[in-house]
């Protein structure tokens, strides 16, 4: 039985995902061609990361699919604390991050190889962080809950709004995504 949590968890990842490896094709093509990135582009995308997956999806793995699986089973108990902890650092990294992007944008050249090491970082952890949570997490949780805790976990990302898989972003977001999608390298997959 697919659970409607369960492709709204896919789904999210795969935006993430896509945001990611457009971050990184971005600054990728910039730096081909020897010009500069448009930093409100990059802030943009550094928003959404902060904004929709950090707050919202994050948070609701921690709050509820982590400590139902736990209540279940303690077989991936050592992986959700090292998810829980890097979900819990996420908010940190971004600032980290938009830091360095605002280094780069002010300082320029010098701090592009720090902004961009930064990114690819980030990026590589984080679709790490979703593989594992897909390959370990997500199929124990098939595997252990119940219906009552499908129910839960259901109604809890139903609430989930994120404009990139879909939905009709909020007015005060309208425009953020409308850039985002117009200014930004065409996306790729979770892989």
């Amino acid at each position: 039985m697919e659970h409607p949590s369960l492709k709204i968890i896919h789904d999210e990842h795969a935006a993430l995902a896509a945001m990611l490896r457009s971050l990184s094709m971005l600054l990728a093509e910039h730096r081909r061609h020897g010009t500069l990135p448009e930093f409100d582009v990059l802030r943009a995308m550094l928003f959404y990361i902060d904004e929709f997956p950090g707050k919202l999806h994050h948070t609701k793995e921690s709050d509820v699919l982590f400590p139902l699986v736990r209540k279940r089973s303690g077989a991936a108990d050592d992986t959700m604390a090292r998810l829980d902890h890097e979900h819990r650092q996420g908010e940190r990294t971004i600032r980290d991050l938009e830091h360095a992007l605002l280094a780069f944008e002010v300082m320029g050249e010098p701090r592009r190889a720090a902004f961009e090491k930064a990114v690819e970082s980030y990026v590589d952890d984080h679709l790490a962080h979703m593989r594992t949570e897909e390959r370990e997490v997500l199929p124990l949780a098939q595997q252990v809950l119940t219906d009552e805790d499908w129910a839960e976990l259901d109604a809890e990302f139903q609430k989930n709004k994120d404009p990139l898989t879909g939905h009709e972003p909020a007015d005060e977001y309208r425009d953020l995504f409308s850039r985002i999608v117009r200014m930004a390298p065409a996306p790729i997959g979770l892989g």
